[in-house]
């Protein structure tokens, strides 16, 4: 398999450049560490997956860094907390930039331990799986927000994206991309390897009715989470689904999207909306084993929008920023009317929210922005250009605010 090159690769040099120790999070198989050891070949190199390794750091931490000298890459960090103690004596005694490199696929936790130990020592990145970006070598690496100089520069690197359904359903795990790895198979060892590696230290059920509640998750990627509609369909307790939605969440399986937070939206829902990481681990969790058959189903559009959002925030997190401040969504009720509106994705930056729609069509029509203008009553904000991702050919403007734009453009 061909080394890709990694859209956050630059930015992770300069992080190493100008910080004494930085973290890198991401679920499970997203390339973590053969980044790492790509980009950082001059590195030792060490992983927590390994127990004896794990007890030498634990027991004796002095023989460990003996064995195990700077500059050091740990992988796996989180599963031996104990020596970031250590570390933050030694970071304390260099000023050497570049000292440690983590990388672990816990990300709340790590981050946790990481800000009580060692706050405002390491500098915290996210990777995630390969973007349409990386799949298809475009060199641009700014994220997505439909500014004019934004859309200009895109214009520059546009590519047209084939198969777009394939690669929905592939996922976007590196190792699908090898030439020889077949779909299913990778999925269920994927799938098996999750609840057995990462999940059995984290929870007291048994793994078929964890795997029975990672199915329903994955069912109802793109809506509101339900921690009652999904308690009653796995039938545990609604406090053991919070916990395992949690759990999803931190090991990079899930994001949750919160809601748009603003006095002037009282009508606003406050639940956020769940989403996979991934298509292809939906796709194989509810049982949609070809691109034809995913594309003619009844989750089609929920599948499009998940996959749609996962390339808006992995633009954001391979530019080294942190999504969660920029991006948002909004669903409420009109004073005038029952029936609910929403705006898939509200997007802010610089005193403006820009709207986006996600729609899998063909057709865009005006009214599908029609909901922008509660972005209106939001004080000291004003609202910038809005946005239909879709399946348009090329750039269509349907009003002077509102453009329809093809996915290539993210």
């Amino acid at each position: 398999m061909s080394y890709i090159k990694r859209a956050i690769s630059d930015v992770l040099e300069k992080r190493v450049e100008s910080s004494k120790c930085v973290l890198v999070t991401g679920a499970r198989q997203v390339g973590k560490s053969t980044l790492i050891k790509h980009k950082f070949e001059d590195y030792n190199r060490v992983s927590f997956d390994d127990k004896m390794i794990r007890l030498q750091a634990r027991e004796e931490p002095k023989l460990f860094f003996l064995n195990n000298p700077r500059p050091l890459f740990i992988d796996e960090i989180q599963k031996e907390n104990s020596i970031l103690e250590d570390i933050k004596v030694m970071i304390d005694d260099s000023d050497e930039r570049g000292q440690f490199i983590f990388s672990g696929s816990q990300k709340l936790e790590l981050m946790k331990g990481m800000s009580e130990t060692l706050a405002g020592r390491v500098s915290i990145m996210e990777l995630s799986g390969l973007s349409l970006r990386e799949i298809n070598s475009v060199n641009f690496n700014r994220h997505f927000v439909p500014t004019e100089d934004y859309l200009k520069e895109r214009e520059k690197e546009l590519t047209e994206y084939d198969e777009i359904w394939t690669i929905i359903h592939k996922g976007s795990y590196p190792e699908l991309y090898d030439v020889d790895r077949e779909w299913q198979d990778y999925y269920s060892s994927y799938v098996n390897t999750y609840l057995e590696r990462d999940i059995n230290e984290l929870i007291t059920a048994d793994s078929i009715t964890f795997l029975k509640f990672l199915t329903a998750v994955a069912a109802r990627t793109g809506e509101i989470l339900s921690y009652a509609n999904i308690a009653s369909d796995v039938g545990v307790s609604e406090p053991t689904i919070k916990n395992w939605i949690s759990i999803l969440e931190r090991t990079g399986i899930i994001y949750l999207l919160q809601p748009y937070a603003s006095g002037a939206l009282t009508r606003a829902i406050k639940a956020p909306k769940v989403y996979f990481r991934d298509t292809g681990l939906a796709c194989y969790l509810t049982r949609w084993l070809t691109a034809d058959a995913l594309k003619n189903s009844a989750v089609a559009g929920n599948m499009f929008e998940t996959f749609v959002v996962s390339e808006i925030l992995k633009s954001f997190s391979n530019e080294g920023m942190d999504y969660r401040f920029s991006v948002f969504y909004y669903r409420g009720k009109d004073k005038s009317s029952s029936k609910e509106n929403e705006i898939d994705l509200i997007i802010e930056e610089n005193g403006k929210l820009y709207p986006v729609e996600i729609k899998m069509t063909g057709n865009p029509k005006a009214s599908m922005g029609g909901t922008n203008v509660v972005l209106d009553s939001i004080p000291d904000k004003k609202r910038g250009l809005g946005v239909i991702l879709c399946l348009i050919d090329k750039k269509t403007y349907l009003r002077e605010n509102l453009v329809a734009l093809p996915i290539s453009y993210i």
